[in-house]
């Protein structure tokens, strides 16, 4: 019931920035970028297509509405992915909502999924793909399976496509999955699933482009984030990379990364005709590296600054003022560019604006709706020190949680991968921020349940040397310390492995079953439900069930 309310207050919220902004908000450039290319069909040497797909798939409805709608359901099916693992996880429903609360009623994250842009959907396709891997978090065969991480891995794989910052998810993943003995099953099929949407995009971007490749802007946005600490005594770069060096003058203008990549004076862009071009592409990458390599201390300074304004108090008008003021409701309707749109078809950002949705306004405010959002959103966020205790309480839950831990350092390395990688390749932005937030809530709430005892109903340790039929796998394998058995969590330090039976005589068991004897009468005493042996009560057999 408290998660039901809940979600209907999310639902009421994000209805009523539908009726505000009935046509969904438009972020200058790239919304006008997406819904050319979803015209076009044909890729980007700027940015994947991922989000394009999914206009495409909705352009017949020819509704503007339909689009913010479907990412507002994406938002609300966010916060119901994470509330059903937790409670698999078998953390009480009440404080499982309560996990749930700032996905629901965070203004920013409401705003960001009302706007025409890749966030909602690339966050969808993360929280898709980590629920799968997590379904089985708790049970007699807790741990991923090969059969859930292929669909798993299709997903996190085309949320590279749909933003290119997912893709160190792709290997993080992949080490948590091999973490877990026998883990190389669902490792292999997640990582085979991952790469099917990304060679058949590197595939049509070669048919279009003539190389293969996701994208050729990746060198621009790192010499963006690398040219205002680059200094060319210290680097020593080959010749044709010499110019590549900014002068005195415009670094000591401050132009953060996101806007200066796009300045006309800038050397990029005066020495090649276009910086997306192949060459241009890896020259530019390559001089980004020898900076980072050659000055690191500068390099993890700028990017620890960036981190730094995501968990600060203020808000930071960046890349700039015009930028940021995008990500809050607006009280006027929006105006759109002149110049050549993004189909190639010799129209206007306007013109492919109302060519998709059918309409002669694509931005519209209605009132009084619009003041409600608008006076919400100055209200209720979440502050960025309240995400530094997240990301804390996070941290704190990986090194606690022992029932848990693999789990939750995957969803926490998760959500500091999708906050630190923007910043590192490209530049600080507020919406690189939001998304991690869903993640960094789910930590806690896994890392919570790792604490909850085990309630009554729970599966008995069996007879000793009696078989358990849920000692195999689904692959009919007997089942190791990660492949189920009686335990909940048969591979941590202080539990019985598989039918609660530990062989007199043997040596202790290595690798995931770590661990002596001390360390297991600490884990005995700190959970106060780890499994005994049965002890041999008078008048019963000596190989009698526990609980006999």
């Amino acid at each position: 019931m408290p998660f039901l309310l809940a979600l209907l207050g999310g639902a009421a919220l994000r209805w009523t920035a539908t009726r505000a902004y009935p046509q969904g908000l438009w972020f200058t450039g790239d919304s006008y970028f997406y819904v050319g290319h979803a015209l076009s069909g044909v890729p980007s040497p700027s940015k994947t297509s991922g989000y394009s797909f999914m206009l495409q798939l909705m352009e017949p409805l020819h509704s503007l509405k339909a689009v913010v709608v479907a990412q507002h359901l994406m938002g609300l099916a966010i916060a119901v992915m994470a509330y059903a693992v937790l409670c698999r996880a078998r953390l009480p429903a009440w404080a499982a909502a309560i996990v749930t609360v700032p996905i629901l009623f965070d203004a920013y994250e409401i705003e960001l999924e009302h706007l025409l842009m890749s966030e909602a959907l690339f966050t969808f396709c993360i929280a898709a793909g980590l629920t799968l891997l997590l379904w089985r978090v708790h049970g007699e065969k807790a741990g991923a399976t090969w059969w859930l991480a292929l669909p798993a891995g299709l997903l996190l794989g085309y949320a590279v496509l749909v933003r290119s910052a997912g893709a160190p998810l792709i290997p993080l993943i992949l080490l948590c999955l091999l973490l877990r003995r026998r883990g190389w099953r669902p490792a292999l099929a997640f990582g085979m699933a991952a790469a099917v949407p990304l060679v058949a995009y590197a595939m049509w971007y070669h048919d279009h482009r003539g190389v293969y490749g996701l994208t050729s802007a990746d060198g621009i946005y790192l010499w963006g984030r690398t040219a205002s600490f680059a200094d060319c005594a210290k680097i020593k770069p080959p010749s044709n990379e010499e110019a590549l060096c900014l002068d005195a003058a415009t670094k000591a203008e401050n132009d953060p990364p996101g806007h200066l990549i796009w300045r006309n004076d800038i050397p990029p862009r005066v020495i090649f005709e276009s910086v997306v071009a192949p060459e241009a592409n890896a020259t530019l990458r390559d001089f980004s590296i020898r900076a980072i390599l050659a000055q690191p201390g500068d390099y993890l300074d700028t990017v620890a600054r960036g981190v730094g304004k995501a968990f600060s108090s203020h808000r930071y008008p960046t890349p700039t003022a015009a930028t940021e003021g995008l990500y809050h409701f607006p009280d006027r309707a929006q105006l759109f560019p002149g110049g050549l749109g993004w189909s190639g078809k010799g129209g206007t950002a306007l013109s492919d604006a109302m060519r998709y949705g059918r309409t002669d306004t694509p931005s519209r405010v209605v009132q009084p709706h619009a003041d409600r959002m608008i006076d919400y959103q100055e209200r209720y966020y979440l502050p960025g020190p309240a995400l530094g205790v997240l990301f804390g309480l996070g941290a704190a839950g990986v090194l606690l949680a022992r029932r848990r831990r693999r789990e939750v350092l995957m969803v926490w390395a998760g959500a500091v991968t999708l906050l630190v990688f923007p910043i590192a390749s490209a530049d600080f932005d507020y919406r690189y921020v939001v998304p991690t937030m869903p993640f960094a809530c789910l930590a806690i709430g896994l890392a919570l349940s790792a604490f909850r005892a085990r309630g009554p109903g729970e599966a008995t340790v069996p007879a000793l040397g009696t078989p358990d039929p849920a000692d195999t796998t689904e692959d009919g394998d007997p089942a190791g310390p990660d492949d189920g058995g009686a335990a909940e969590e048969p591979d941590e330090p202080g539990e019985e492995g598989a039918g609660g039976e530990r062989a007199a005589g043997r040596d202790e068991p290595s690798g995931d079953d770590r661990g002596g004897n001390e360390d297991e009468k600490d884990d005995a005493d700190a959970d106060g439900d780890a499994e005994r042996e049965p002890e041999h009560v008078p008048g019963k057999p000596a190989d009698a069930p526990a609980g006999a």
